[in-house]
């Protein structure tokens, strides 16, 4: 027998989820996440997992780990010290940033401080031009004395970033090898491997990053291999990447860059994949965990790659994402919004006497007042359950025991008294202020970037999503509402659920009417054989790989470009491609911003390809057909709270795991499961489908296609 484990480490729970390759069958395990140390958590999650199913480590065949620890070292500051060479003449390229700000008349915004300070940017003299031309030879003495001088300093990385290298890398491999002659220990990294493409400052941002976190993702993952080693695992260990695919562990050691939004990815991919199994192909993941909340969408069965990203802006309600707040980055990363609102937000009202949610967590320690871990301010958790939507004896299978009353004594003292209200109506305040903000989110990635979300089905996991998104289906008017089986390891479902993938992109500035079809071939082709090596150590072979091309246009004179993918017909970009090509940038630029220049000439910029390895999707177990009647998975009634009844009323509350397929429930309804509740409100049904999902409607609209 084989298995696959996949761990997701999350701000308050570390989710395992461990899948039997032979019959399909899923067991899950949820721990608390160790925030000073996730390796802690790590190691617990796949223990306790292992010991439950009694499977012996040497039983599993592939584990997959989706991780935050990239994002929280550049988010709290944590990176490993760092220098940062470029151009002489350029040392202030990160002091100076860009001009983008999240609101425009903001007097108070202050841009997040450069990740390497200003004493540690150094100036080499050397130069090409545009064309990658030498105009100034490569100092070699100058990056000697730097090396030396940054050894003395402690230094424990360093980015090299010259101008124009994404066309013409040698100086910048040049010194490499000369500081790895004065400073062998040092981690280098440079912005002709991590991100060759033209705009300096964003070249230079997505290097700085890679290598400030090299050190900290390589001791952790080399950290948690030992460990795993140590425990008899002997199993092939892939991390999750931001683009949704994954690769091996020393390639995260090397790229560390590519991990940022690792874990909020898995989710995506799972949504994507549990899409396929049940056909539909246009969805908005909603992913709501302890900490934020993430949106994403997934079109015509993949989820959506953007390539500006970045780490640690949060979106703002209504405003969109806070541009400018973070540190950019330009690789593949699945376009998602994240906003603070998670089961743990914390409620508090401000000096205006208005009720806020977030962005602060409790997070896991000490976690929801409820929790009766020394937390003493109300979160949504702890609303939550005020309203009568959790159970205080069922969280987790009864693991976490549920305090009533220290929920309702922080949501009365820190917002009910304050505002001269009672608790109830203040915790149906802190669920809607938060309902708000991710409603802002859903509409932020559908109508705000174009697309209907009726013409969508909403797909809520996370341990507290499925609290939420009937509502929020309800007011953004969604198709339908899909919730899957065990909601809350959703995530590391979608660490089992997607293939070995490698990203490379190059810059080629060029008119595409007039572009060269042999120089884009032959610029495709050496992005696949490098991808295809990779690949190859990896144990993937032949046809389990293939190529995904793309290319980034834009009219003559704009900023900013869109991505085409090409199709299989398109591989030479001659004349007529390029023609078709121009008329699709043209529909897709009319879509997003409601208006196109067709007489305007198209302008090539970068080359993209992706290459993927397939890797055997894991086969969902069904479950069994029944009468539509859910009495027999009736476990109790208790009072709930519901707006559209005005108060408290005798709900029917069930237990997911004696559902069965056909069944139908009528809202109002709670369904209970170790790792989430599910609410399904008046003037809603949810139909049970083979694999166990929920499937809800609002009564009285259309079912979907």
């Amino acid at each position: 027998m084989s298995y696959r484990l996949g761990i997701d480490i999350g701000g308050t729970f570390t989710d395992a989820l461990l899948l039997d390759e032979t019959s399909g069958t899923m067991r899950i395990a949820k721990v608390s996440s160790t925030p000073a140390d996730p390796s802690i958590g790590f190691l617990e999650a796949a223990r306790r997992i292992l010991a439950e199913a009694g499977v012996a480590p040497a039983e599993l065949r592939l584990v997959v780990h989706g991780t935050t620890v990239a994002t929280n070292t550049i988010i709290e500051g944590k990176g490993a010290p760092t220098a940062f060479l470029t151009t002489e003449g350029f040392r202030d390229m990160l002091e100076i940033a860009r001009q983008t700000r999240p609101a425009l008349y903001d007097l108070r915004f202050t841009k997040p401080a450069p990740l390497v300070p200003r004493h540690l940017c150094y100036g080499i003299p050397e130069r090409l031009d545009h064309r990658g031309a030498l105009i100034t030879p490569l100092n070699a003495e100058a990056v000697r004395a730097v090396g030396t001088e940054l050894r003395s300093a402690g230094v424990a990385a360093i980015a090299v970033c010259f101008l124009h290298s994404y066309i013409n890398p040698e100086h910048e491999r040049q010194a490499r090898d000369l500081l790895r002659e004065v400073f062998p220990e040092a981690q280098i990294a440079l912005s002709s491997e991590v991100a060759p493409e033209f705009r300096e400052y964003l070249r230079a941002s997505t290097t700085v990053i890679n290598a400030t976190v090299q050190p900290i993702a390589a001791n952790y993952l080399r950290s948690i291999e030992v460990r795993l080693r140590a425990l008899g695992v002997h199993a092939e260990l892939l991390v999750m990447q931001s683009s949704g695919g994954v690769f091996s562990f020393a390639s995260g050691c090397e790229r560390p860059v590519f991990l940022i939004e690792s874990g909020p990815a898995a989710g995506v991919t799972a949504a994507a994949y549990l899409g396929t199994v049940i056909g539909r192909q246009n969805l908005i993941a909603f992913d709501m965990g302890g900490t934020t909340a993430k949106v994403s969408l997934v079109l015509e069965g993949m989820p959506r790659v953007t390539k500006d990203f970045e780490v640690g802006a949060m979106a703002m309600p209504g405003s969109g994402r806070a541009r400018g707040s973070g540190y950019p980055i330009r690789t593949p990363v699945i376009d998602l919004v994240e906003i603070g609102a998670g089961g743990g937000s914390i409620a508090w009202v401000d000096d205006g006497g208005v009720v806020r949610v977030g962005p602060r967590s409790a997070g896991a320690d000490p976690g929801p007042a409820c929790y009766g871990r020394g937390g003493t301010e109300p979160t949504v958790t702890d609303a939550n359950l005020l309203l009568g939507r959790l159970s205080p004896d069922r969280f987790l299978g009864g693991e976490i025991i549920l305090d009533v009353d220290a929920a309702r004594t922080a949501i009365q003292e820190r917002c009910a008294t304050p505002l001269g209200i009672d608790p109830i109506t203040a915790a149906h305040a802190i669920v809607e202020i938060a309902n708000s903000a991710m409603i802002a989110a859903l509409r932020l990635v559908t109508v705000q970037r174009g697309f209907d979300p009726r013409d969508m089905d909403l797909v809520a996991f996370g341990g507290a999503g499925p609290l939420h998104a009937g509502r929020l289906a309800t007011e953004i008017g969604c198709r339908s509402l899909v919730i899957p089986f065990s909601p809350g390891t959703t995530s590391a479902l979608g660490l089992l659920a997607t293939d070995l993938r490698h990203d490379y992109a190059t810059t080629m500035l060029c008119r595409l009417a007039t572009a060269d079809p042999m120089a884009v071939a032959g610029a495709f082709a050496r992005m696949e054989a490098e991808g295809l090596a990779t690949l190859a150590g990896e144990g993937v072979h032949g046809e389990a790989t293939r190529a995904i091309r793309q290319l980034d246009l834009r009219y003559v004179g704009q900023s900013h470009e869109l991505t085409l993918t090409l199709g299989e017909e398109e591989k030479l970009l001659d004349g007529a491609t390029g023609a078709r090509l121009a008329e699709r940038f043209h529909r897709e630029h009319e879509r997003i911003y409601g208006t196109s220049a067709p007489h305007e000439a198209v302008e090539l910029v970068s080359l993209r390809l992706s290459m993927v390895g397939q890797i055997t999707r894991p086969q969902l177990r069904t479950i069994p057909s029944g009468p539509t009647d859910p009495a027999a998975a009736l476990r109790t009634h208790r009072p709930v709270f519901f707006a559209e009844h005005g108060g408290y009323g005798d709900c029917p509350i069930y237990d997911r795991y004696r559902l069965q397929s056909g069944m139908t429930i009528a809202g109002p309804a709670i369904v209970e499961e170790l790792d989430s509740t599910s609410v399904i409100h008046p003037h809603q049904r949810a139909t049970i489908d083979r694999y166990g999902m929920l499937h809800v409607q609002v009564v009285g609209l259309a079912s979907p296609a």
